[in-house]
């Protein structure tokens, strides 16, 4: 067992000298947060700190390098606090994620046997899911600045030259390592064997489909869809994996409220009271639980009610079935 964790501590002073000579940063930072928790199982309680306030204050030293100007609205650098613990998602999913990151941590162990990481992310599912979340977990997790790309811009305000801009996104992708998410990829993505009389946009998901397959970047990228039937089948072998997001079961809902009530839940049966409520996603459910906590605050009381949090259910319902 010593031999092991040995063995463990030696990869990884090896991936520390590496990552410093290739400056990196961010790899650096997580072999050591790893060398950390190694430590820390070993019972050197005092040096695991010491190397996680290294790193800390190494990580509020990371800056991140700026875009051409007009790229600047169209690739927009966002901050995520969200763990994996905050996603409410099933358990299948959230092993999924886990391998996501521990094969990114362990990159240099695939690569020694000619495997890559798993860096294309598809994303599908019914709006409201966490499919963006999840980005921002994933960015969140493996200490990598947080990117979204503005997809309905890029085709919007650039018709005719929107393939040229996805070239440079790609070279920002390449020499700016951090998770990049495509939000609403149908608009680039959809099938074309659709009919419609748009050729450009059959020319920028050619463009697309050509610069992902050709990405050997470091970075991981990430595209979310409400719609998966309506994507090209071509884009599914350009993908990693792909994540299958549904609405919430009756227990992930409950545990939802849960989490975000938190002090302001009073005495109630949770799953009694999210039992009279269907087709609600997680951001249907977590705003309703804000406008029972808002009412809380306003009108001085200590704790929502199960009658308040009923109340803003039933007209997040409400507002669901009007616009189906």
């Amino acid at each position: 067992m010593a031999v092991k964790n040995t063995m463990a501590t030696a990869e990884q002073i090896k991936s520390l000298i590496k990552s410093s000579f290739q400056d990196d940063k961010e790899r650096l930072l997580t072999v050591a947060l790893q060398v950390a928790a190694h430590e820390a199982r070993q019972g050197h309680v005092l040096l695991a700190h010491e190397i996680r306030s290294i790193v800390d204050s190494a990580k509020s030293s990371v800056k991140v390098i700026p875009f051409k100007q007009d790229l600047s609205d169209l690739v927009c650098l966002s901050k995520s606090r969200y763990t994996l613990s905050d996603l409410i998602l099933s358990q299948e999913l959230k092993i999924r994620l886990e391998r996501v990151f521990e094969e990114y941590n362990h990159q240099d162990k695939l690569r020694s046997h000619g495997l890559e990481n798993r860096r294309k992310i598809l994303l599908a599912g019914n709006p409201g899911t966490g499919k963006t979340m999840t980005a921002g977990v994933i960015a969140h997790t493996l200490h990598l600045p947080f990117y979204a790309i503005q997809v309905d811009k890029l085709i919007t305000k650039f018709m005719g030259e929107t393939s040229t801009k996805l070239r440079q996104i790609f070279e920002v992708i390449k020499n700016n390592k951090g998770v990049f998410l495509f939000d609403e990829f149908d608009a680039i993505g959809m099938d074309r064997g659709v009919e419609n009389d748009v050729g450009e946009m059959k020319r920028v998901l050619n463009s697309f489909l050509q610069f992902i397959e050709q990405d050997e970047s470091n970075s991981i990228i990430v595209a979310a869809t409400n719609n998966l039937q309506s994507l090209d089948q071509a884009l599914f072998r350009r993908f990693d994996d792909t994540l299958l997001y549904r609405l919430p079961s009756a227990e992930e809902a409950a545990k939802l409220i849960d989490n975000r009530l938190g002090l302001y839940k009073g005495r109630m049966n949770v799953k009694k009271v999210i039992s009279n409520f269907h087709n609600l996603s997680h951001a249907e459910i977590t705003q309703a639980c804000d406008d029972a906590i808002k009412i809380c605050i306003l009108s001085n009381s200590k704790k929502v009610s199960s009658s308040l949090l009923n109340t803003s259910l039933t007209e997040r319902q409400s507002a669901y079935k009007s616009s189906v």
